[in-house]
Order: structure tokens, then sequence, then C-alpha cells
């Protein structure tokens, strides 16, 4: 079972979770990971954060209800589950209560939609001035669609990625998983760590204003400054890259590998240990940019080469003189590998269900003084409602110890 009593890096710090889905709650996971006291809040008239139902599949519990879906699992661990209706008085006050201790808050409701419940950012502010607050939306509390919902697809939509995801002639495609939610996430977690620093050098907290659109926006990399440098926008290229030849999946014997070249030795490695000498030759193909000029024929020429081996014969001839390539492997593969034995990949949390623990996937951060820690697996609904005074007076120590 993972288990951690090493210091941690986010001790003494609360959070107050008001968000659900995926973009928020992977934000306050990574938190909570890193030592955070989590304190998610859930509404009781809809049972909780929604993903509790976004399945199958679940985790099968002694008590046989459907709240612990698969997809809830993967970004609600080390938090505390507390149910409070913010549309009551009640619910209201036991919020503001918490954030009036509390140095970071996380909310993904409609731009201005805590407001009538008193709980935006200038009201809770006045209350606690150093609240580093962030607020994730659709497309920002600014501009002309601020109104608008948004979901990880809508996001992959309007932000661009879905025009060059999928093969040249196909349809625009989403990546496999909720990817701009899980950007977005990141994003909100490096904003909420900088604001933090601030606010424990000034007193001064502050709304982090974040747009999934925009995360999205900013994670095109290199397809972004290609479309702004050149004037044109990418088109689909399946899996091959805009700027580097070859760079892409091919057919083997008996699969598919990838292959990934970055520069002209590793080509001329690459031609060398496939007998292809006569393509590291080719005045077409001896730079980069002359192969990207010529990338069908080049690409075609090694296709036909690697058709007649088996993916393991190409693999160990690259690897043994350094160019990059690789299998492809299926999720349960991956995720059974050794190297994910060994890196922690995927751990195991005590829980209450019928197995007694839960597998989650591991954190990929690796700290040498303040390991992150899976203290807590996801909460049932509403678990520590009666519990958060206690948890209020655990964090005041915790953070008086600091």
């Amino acid at each position: 079972m993972a288990h951690s009593n090493s210091p941690k890096a986010l001790d003494g710090i609360l959070v107050l979770d008001l968000s659900r889905i995926l973009a928020g709650p992977t934000a306050t996971q990574m938190l909570g990971d890193l030592g955070a006291t989590v304190i998610k809040i859930e509404n009781p008239k809809t049972g909780g954060d929604d993903t509790r139902r976004w399945g199958p599949p679940y985790v099968d519990t002694p008590d046989g209800q459907s709240d612990l879906s698969a997809y809830f699992l993967s970004a609600n661990r080390n938090k505390f589950s507390v149910a409070a209706d913010l549309s009551t008085p009640e619910g209201q006050a036991l919020v503001k209560e918490i954030a009036s201790q509390a140095d970071i808050l996380v909310e993904n409701y409609k731009t201005g939609g805590l407001a009538k419940y008193g709980l935006d950012y200038d009201s809770l502010s006045a209350l606690n001035p150093a609240l580093v607050y962030c607020s994730i939306s659709g497309f920002g509390q600014t501009g002309p669609n601020k109104h608008l919902p948004g979901y990880d697809l809508m996001a992959q939509g309007y932000g661009g990625i879905m025009s060059i995801t999928g093969e040249p002639e196909g349809a625009p495609m989403k990546v496999g998983v909720g990817i701009a939610d899980v950007m977005c996430g990141m994003y909100a977690s490096i904003g909420i760590l900088a604001a933090l620093r601030h606010a424990e050098a000034t007193g001064e907290g502050q709304q982090i204003d974040l747009a999934l659109v925009d995360s999205q926006m900013a994670w095109l990399i290199n397809e972004g400054t290609n479309t702004l440098a050149s004037g044109k926008a990418p088109k689909r290229r399946g899996n091959g890259h805009p700027n580097i030849v070859p760079y892409d999946v091919f057919a083997t014997l008996d699969g598919h590998i990838i292959l990934a070249v970055g520069n002209d030795r590793q080509f001329e490695s690459l031609c060398g240990a496939l007998g292809r000498t006569d393509l590291a030759e080719d005045p077409d193909f001896t730079t980069n940019p002359l192969r990207i000029s010529h990338r069908d024929r080049l690409t075609a020429e090694i296709s036909v080469t690697f058709s007649g081996k088996t993916s393991d014969n190409i693999l160990k001839s690259l690897h043994d003189v350094g160019v990059p390539a690789g299998p492809i492997h299926k999720i349960d593969e991956a995720l059974s590998s050794d190297q994910a034995e060994a890196r922690g990949g995927v751990v195991q949390i005590e829980a209450a269900t019928s197995t007694g623990y839960v597998e989650l996937l591991g954190n990929p951060l690796k700290f040498s003084k303040t390991p992150v820690s899976y203290g807590k697996a996801p909460p049932r609904f509403g678990e520590d409602t009666d519990k958060l005074d206690q948890l209020l007076t655990d964090r005041n120590v915790s953070k008086s110890s600091r």
C-alpha cells in the first residue's frame, strides 16, 4: 500500500475545493498529493461530483452503492468530502467558515455564478485577504464567450487541437482522454503555487482567472507558432510530425512501432541499421528540411523496409545504434510494464472497498526530500461532513508547526 510519513511540501496548507468534473479536481488532487489538506464541498441535491456517476466501471463497495466510478477515482484522492448545499444559508455559512481559514480556493462555476451566494472572490477576500482564489471556466471571466459553459471536447474543438488530430483524410479528432481539462488543471496548480508564494510573502491573496480554451491554445506549442510564423493553418498528418521526418508510426511484419528521428546523425544510424545506406546517400534526404520536402517518398521507403521485419527485430537493431524507437502499448500493457512498476506508475491505497484497496495512477513527481503521499483514497460522498471541525483543528496544528 502506498503511504509516506515523510515531510510534505504543502503541510499546513488548507484547500477549499468547490470544483467538480476534471480540471479543478486535477489541480486540487495535485495539491493534496503534495500534502495540502483538501476539503471537497459536494452538493447533497445531486449526490456530489457529477463524475461519481460517470460509469461503468465502478469500484465494488460493501454497501453496493455506485458513487465511486473509475472516472471519479482518477482525480479525487487525498481529499475530504463534505456535503453542503451552497444555495442555502447554512451551506453558504459553512463555506465561508472554511474560506476564512483557507489558503486556497478552487472553483469552476459559471462566470459570476458564485456571486449570488456571496462566495465570489470579492466577498471571500474581504473575509480572508490572503486567500488565493482560482476560478476555472470554459472561456474565462472576460471576453465575448464568458457566459458559455465549457467541457473538454468543446475546448479541444474551439482551441484548435482537434483540427490537427486524426488521419489526413479523416474527421477532426479529439485526443483520447480529457487532455484540455488535465492541462488546465496543471496550469491551475502552477498558478496557485505562484500566487501562494506571493501571499505568504506579502499577506496579499489574488484571483486566478483560468479558461479551458485559453490553456488549450497555450499548449498548441510548435503547431501554434508554426501557424503564426507561416500564416497558414496546419493540416492533419496522422502520427506524422510537422517539423521532423521520419517521426511517425510504421507497420511491421507483426504490428506497429514508433520511429522518432530527431537529427541527421540519427538518420544515418537508422539507415545503417536497416541496411539502407542508399537512403542516407540520397541527396533528397541528407538534411531534415530536405526530408520534410520529400516526406512521402521517404516514408514509403521506410514503410517497405519495416513491413518485412518483426517489431522486436527492428527495435533491437535501432536501440543498438541509439535511434529513438519504441513499441505502442495498450494501456494495460503500459501500466503493467517493468518501467511502470519501477517508477510507481500504479499505486494501491487502502479503502473501504470489497478488496480493501483501490488502484490508482501514480503521481509522476519524484522529490528527494518531500515526496508525494497517498494518504487517503478518493472519498465516498459526504463521508467527512461530521469530521469538519476536527479537520480544521488538525490543519491549524499542522500549520503552526511549519
